[in-house]
């Protein structure tokens, strides 16, 4: 019998080893089809190519999707808010027909929209804007081309009535009025 170094069967042993794990790769590659390992590289290198163009067409149609969703919305919110906008201008052409039915015009007939606008719901019917603007006009006639009943003024320096107050004499001198007045209050004494 003869001796084999340790080194030596440990090469065989490996080399033996590598021929049947090359020898099994063979046939797996040929029992799936391919000639070499290169070219089962090549064909997973391929498939995953496509996978991943798949999922960029994907996410480009996804994309697309999402925004015609929010080109709809966002049309939808428009139309929202012309709604709301012609709904206002219709409660405030409803109001101030009302009020130009009581006589309100120009200025006024503005600072009568703010004002019944801030009493009646925007939502309110015929009736209650009818109701609101005679009691506005009660309140405020002068918004209506009526005058409010004026309280007589005092005619000026204490005369009567209808008698004109006196003028000419001598002017008064600067800051005697102011002095005249810190006198009767008490604050200076009369000299």
């Amino acid at each position: 019998m003869a001796s084999i170094p340790q080194d030596e069967l440990s090469r065989r042993f490996a080399r033996e080893k590598d021929q049947g794990r090359r020898a099994g790769v063979r046939d797996l590659l040929g029992q799936l089809g391919f000639e070499s390992a290169k070219a089962l590289t090549e064909y997973v290198q391929q498939q995953r190519q496509a996978e991943q163009q798949q999922k960029d067409a994907e996410r480009e149609r996804l994309s697309e999707v999402e925004r015609r969703e929010q080109a709809a919305a966002e049309r939808e919110r428009q139309a929202q808010e012309r709604e709301a906008a012609a709904t206002a201008r219709e409660q405030g052409a409803a109001r101030r027909a009302v009020l130009v039915g009581l006589g309100a015009t120009g200025a006024e007939l503005e600072d009568a929209v703010v004002l019944m606008a801030r009493e009646v719901e925007s939502d309110a019917d015929e009736a209650a804007l009818t109701r609101a603007a005679e009691e506005l006009k009660q309140r405020r006639p002068e918004l209506f081309g009526t005058t409010a009943p004026q309280t007589p003024t005092a005619p000026p320096s204490g005369s009567p009535a209808g008698v004109p107050a006196r003028s000419g004499g001598t002017p008064a001198r600067p800051g005697q009025l102011g002095l005249d007045i810190a006198r009767r209050r008490g604050h200076l004494k009369s000299s």
